[in-house]
């Protein structure tokens, strides 16, 4: 009886990340049911992963930027702007598609250390820069394609955005195996991972999570890495975006809760002049963030420009809203020092099975907007609701 009444104040107290994933299971057998198992064919899966991919990545940034306090509002013009130098470089200038890659980065770099300037070192407030951002590189990406459109891209380019892992079973194998064997090794190492920090939290006397959650939690993870490994098998196999946006998230997740610059994030979110008195440079974090956020924007612009086969002067439109909209209902705090890669990533995928859900249900755009502004205000109600709770809690 004690046990279940630890368990139970424990998961009272995790009730967003609970609650997150319960979303996403509902909202999944929502859609399966109604369009009649659609969501879960292979084919779908795929798509999902491949069209939701670039926000995906702008999600990974931004939910950086916002735990730090900040905010980004020029991500979409960001995507826009790299996509169309992209385009210039491959099409118009010849140069090979790795190196307008590697170019483009560096764009993405430079805009970051633009913008990081003006908020870390010069203090205008990131809404304001940002804006004037998304401005100013919307009016660049127009510059920089005449208001014109480039396309095609090499084959080599494109598959960035919708090429798939090589089938190693010749395409006469029902599972792709290659495909098989990396979703064995991902589970198996999610599974020696969360062991491993689960033993050194003990050793230092820091778990406080019940064995039989734990136990529950790693077995949903694992079945569900496995489930998305067979979906994906069963048609084409491993997108090359999947491979790049699962090395995004462990890095960056790791970064988050291992490393220094990581601690100081969430520091500087949590509180910016206790941070500053401990002795975190705030300045030199912030400059660095919001170089991240420019590297990540343009690695989504480069995916986005590949997978559509167009540098386009509307492309990354509302891309910026969907970012923000994913790392808030992912669990991310208004006011900053909350939040996880792993909890934007759910976030944006909750946004994406949306998406798609009501798209193969025939739902008008209208509707759909109307259904993800209800998500999102619901999320951060739930986020304030959480706060004010706690906070009686403890009176």
């Amino acid at each position: 009886m004690l046990a279940l009444r630890s368990a139970l104040h424990y998961l009272a107290g995790q009730l967003r990340q609970v609650g997150l994933f319960i979303a996403l299971i509902v909202i999944i057998l929502f859609f399966q049911v109604t369009t009649n198992g659609i969501t879960l064919a292979p084919i779908n899966v795929s798509n999902l992963i491949v069209q939701n991919s670039y926000i995906l990545i702008l999600a990974i940034g931004m939910v950086m930027v916002i735990i730090a306090g900040h905010i980004d509002l020029s991500v979409g013009s960001v995507v826009a702007f790299v996509g169309a130098m992209s385009g210039v470089m491959i099409t118009q200038w010849g140069l090979p598609w790795w190196l307008a890659i590697i170019f483009c980065l560096a764009i993405g770099a430079l805009v970051g250390m633009w913008q990081g300037f003006w908020i870390a070192y010069f203090g205008i407030p990131a809404f304001i820069v940002t804006l004037a951002g998304m401005l100013t590189f919307r009016g660049l990406t127009q510059i920089a394609l005449q208001n014109q459109q480039i396309s095609p891209f090499p084959d080599s380019f494109r598959s960035l955005g919708s090429g798939f892992l090589p089938d190693l079973g010749g395409g006469t194998s029902a599972l792709e195996p290659l495909t098989v064997i990396i979703g064995v090794i991902a589970t198996v190492a999610l599974v020696a991972q969360d062991l491993r920090q689960r033993a050194a939290r003990r050793k230092h006397n820091l778990e406080d999570e019940p064995f039989a959650w734990f136990l529950a939690k790693m077995i949903f993870t694992a079945l569900l890495i496995l489930l998305i490994t067979y979906l994906l098998a069963g048609y084409r196999g491993t997108p090359i975006v999947l491979i790049v946006l699962g090395l995004l998230t462990v890095v960056y997740s790791a970064v988050m809760a291992n490393s220094v610059w990581g601690r100081h994030i969430y520091a500087i979110g949590g509180n910016r002049f206790a941070a500053e008195l401990s002795g975190v440079k705030v300045k030199r974090v912030t400059f660095t963030l919001f170089v991240n956020m420019g590297i990540l924007a343009a690695l989504a612009g480069l995916v986005f420009t590949a997978q559509l086969n167009l540098a386009n002067p509307k492309a990354g439109d509302g891309f910026e809203l969907d970012a923000i909209a994913a790392v808030f209902i992912g669990g991310a705090a208004v006011t900053g020092g909350i939040g996880t890669v792993m909890g934007a990533i759910i976030g944006g995928l909750i946004i994406g099975i949306l998406n798609n859900g009501m798209s193969i249900l025939g739902v008008g755009t209208e509707y759909q907007q109307l259904i993800k502004g209800l998500v999102l205000l619901a999320a951060v109600a739930f986020d304030v609701f959480n706060k004010r709770r706690a906070a009686s809690s403890t009176k």
